[in-house]
Parts: C-alpha cells; sequence; structure tokens
C-alpha cells in the first residue's frame, strides 16, 4: 500500500500514538535535509508519513524550517494529502484556548522566506487565491467535531516571522484587519504544497489570545505548550478520525495546480532543474 498522506506536526504534537507498522525513512532532497525522518505507518487503514515540523526535541526555529525539502520529501513518498497541526494564538475572543480553526486565508508578514521549488531557468505561477483545499479543509472539521472539539470553520491565519510574539500594537492591527488567529510556520507549507499538487489542510489549534487581550499580554511558551499538550490527545484523535474519512478519489482543483501555471518552454528548462523537479513536474515536463 502506497503512502498517499503526510501528516505534519507541530508544536506539542510529535507522535501519532495509534500509528501502528511503523518504520523511520531519511530522504535527502535537492534542496537539503527535511526537519528528520518521516515516520511512516497505518492509521485508520491508510499507508501515512509523519513529520514532527520542528525536528526531534524541537530543535527548529519556524524560520529555520527547511519547508522546500519538507514538502518535497512527502512528494517523493507519494503523498496526495497533508493534514498539518500548529499552534496558534487567536486574534478573536469567540476562539478560545483549546479550540480548533481550520482556515482557509493566509495573510504573510514573513520576511525573505523561500516559499517556491521554481526558479533557475523554470518560471511557474500557481493560482492561490483559495490557499488550502476544499474537500480536505471540510474532512478535518468534521473529523474534530467528531471527538468533540470546539471547531471554526474558515478564517486568515497570519503568518509572522517570529520567533518572537507579536508586540501589542501587531496584535490590535490584526485585530483591527479582521484576522482570525496567528502563528508562524503554514503559509509556506501551503505554497509549497499547492505546487507539488498536494491537498493541505490545517488543524490549527489555539493556544492562547495573543497579547491583545488584557488577560494575556504577556504570552510565554511555557503556557502555549501547557495548553497545546492539554489538547494534544484531542487533536491526535481529530488527526486519526480525519485520515480515516479521506476518499480515494481527489475531487479538487489541487492535482492538477501547475496543468495551467507553468510558463518557461519546456526546452529553455536547465536538464539539472528537470531532474531535481521530476517528482513535481514531470507529468507536464519530460
Amino acid at each position: 500500500m502506497s503512502v498517499q498522506i503526510g501528516i505534519i506536526g507541530g508544536s506539542g504534537l510529535y507522535d501519532m500514538a495509534e500509528l501502528v507498522d511503523r518504520e523511520e525513512v531519511s530522504i535527502s532532497t535537492p534542496f537539503g535535509s527535511p526537519s528528520g525522518p518521516y515516520i511512516i505507518g497505518t492509521l485508520r487503514g491508510h499507508r501515512v508519513a509523519f513529520l514532527a515540523r520542528h525536528g526531534a526535541g524541537h530543535r527548529l526555529l519556524p524560520s529555520e524550517l527547511n519547508f522546500r525539502a519538507n514538502i518535497y520529501g512527502f512528494k517523493t513518498l507519494g503523498v496526495e494529502r497533508i493534514f498539518s497541526a500548529s499552534a496558534v494564538g487567536s486574534l478573536k475572543h469567540e476562539y478560545k484556548p483549546q479550540d480548533i480553526v481550520i482556515p482557509d486565508q493566509f495573510l504573510d508578514r514573513t520576511h525573505g522566506r523561500i516559499s517556491t521549488f521554481f526558479g533557475r531557468d523554470l518560471v511557474a505561477h500557481v493560482a492561490f487565491a483559495h490557499p488550502t483545499c476544499r474537500v480536505l479543509g471540510a474532512i478535518a472539521a468534521d473529523a474534530a467535531e467528531s471527538v468533540g472539539a470546539t471547531v471554526h470553520r474558515g478564517g486568515t491565519y497570519v503568518n509572522m516571522e517570529g520567533p518572537q510574539f507579536s508586540t501589542k500594537a501587531e496584535s490590535q492591527l490584526y485585530r483591527s484587519w479582521g484576522m482570525d488567529v496567528i502563528g508562524m510556520t503554514n503559509l509556506q507549507e501551503a505554497k509549497l504544497a499547492r505546487e507539488a499538487e498536494i491537498c493541505y489542510a490545517t488543524m490549527a489549534l489555539v493556544t492562547d489570545y495573543d497579547c491583545w487581550h488584557p488577560e494575556h499580554d504577556s504570552v510565554t511558551a511555557d503556557l502555549i505548550i501547557a495548553n497545546l499538550l492539554q489538547n494534544a490527545k484531542t487533536a491526535q484523535a481529530a488527526i486519526a478520525e480525519a485520515v480515516g474519512r479521506v476518499p480515494a478519489e481527489r475531487t479538487c482543483e489541487c492535482a492538477t495546480a501547475l496543468a495551467t501555471a507553468l510558463v518557461t518552454r519546456p526546452e529553455h528548462v536547465p536538464a539539472q532543474t528537470r531532474t531535481d523537479l521530476a517528482p513535481i513536474i514531470g507529468k507536464y515536463i519530460k
């Protein structure tokens, strides 16, 4: 059975308890090393690949993550869908700590992160108006509700640079813009997954109210990890339930995202670029 589903575990979610028949697979990529080995196993009847986003022992800052290598590794394993779990701060009263938000939009506040596989004499522009997979997002929301979580469907995830948390001025600005949650990692994953024609959805686990809230104006890592660890069982159960609900066939646009995105004429694409990106562009450029 091939690996078709990927899981990215964020802060506090470093494993999937239900994963059986495990093996570790280390992958080298043209873009360097992923965050660590992929744990391949069986979950709810599906072969899945789990990757701890920040590495074993949580060693990697958000700005240090090799997003390209992480997504490329999933692609070479045959993954077609990725469920991401990540800690976020809430920018709205109604999104309480330990709630789960399934965002469907992103706002980029990062600086200079590499978030494309293209370049090196190959140009592509994928559509990104709807940056998460609508089908996978609905599955994630339904699954989270089924295990008893309080779920909010849709919303905008502000992707800040970090590793420092927001200033109060920044937090209040994002609230004035109508943003919903804030985190440090998911936008680059979503962009690269789209380029790789992989469906992507996020379970954003609310850990705090960011610093805009009068009772949370000093957000600490200890507070965030304590809340996330408390919710870890719910997150694992929700992801496992979501994996079990994934249909065999994909009916979304994610699977053909590159079909009209490649701009460079094939004869002008260097051989090395073709080789390096073969898992991604191989069905379009031989």
